[in-house]
């Protein structure tokens, strides 16, 4: 199946990563969205499980490894031609989680990953899934953390009490 003017939509995931109160964001390499910042992520193979694709993709593109927290939302990325036809079309699950093995670097068709400070994405120039689905996952992150008697800190999340007390988490 061709990514590019495709005979349906192609199913990725891709993951929110928080640190502290920044996150981590990835930029293009190649299309569609050369060059922009996006979540890390990538296409579902065949036989491949969300999360198991999840994994494989974070790995391929920052040399990380996470631990799942939730759902941050589904989003369609549509993208057209000058024509109005559909070049692009992607169904992509987005996860929120943290870093739990590694420090993301560059791989596969990134060229760049930053850290952003939440209190700065207004500041981007992003696309408004990307705001929406950091949002999200801002939101539930700080639920969980609520819920679990964390208070907000500055401090990698994965050093959040509660963590790593056997909770319903999915180390990827």
């Amino acid at each position: 199946m061709n990514r590019e003017y495709p005979e349906y939509p192609l199913v990725g995931v891709a993951a929110v990563i928080f640190e502290g109160e920044s996150v981590w964001l990835a930029r293009r390499g190649r299309e569609p969205a050369r060059g922009r910042l996006s979540l890390p992520g990538g296409l579902v193979e065949l036989g491949e499980s969300h999360l198991e694709a999840l994994a494989r993709e974070l790995w391929e593109e920052l040399r990380i490894r996470i631990a799942v927290g939730g759902l941050a939302g589904v989003f369609d990325k549509i993208f057209r031609d000058p024509k109005g036809r559909i070049r692009y079309h992607y169904v992509v699950v987005d996860y929120w989680g943290w870093i739990t093995e590694g420090q993301p670097t560059p791989g596969s068709d990134i060229t760049e990953v930053i850290q952003v400070p939440l209190r700065a994405l207004d500041d981007l120039e992003a696309d408004r899934d990307l705001i929406k689905a950091i949002s999200i996952a801002e939101k539930a992150m700080r639920k969980r953390m609520v819920s679990r008697g964390d208070a907000p800190v500055k401090q990698k999340p994965e050093r959040f009490h509660g963590v790593n007390r056997g909770t319903q988490r999915k180390d990827i």
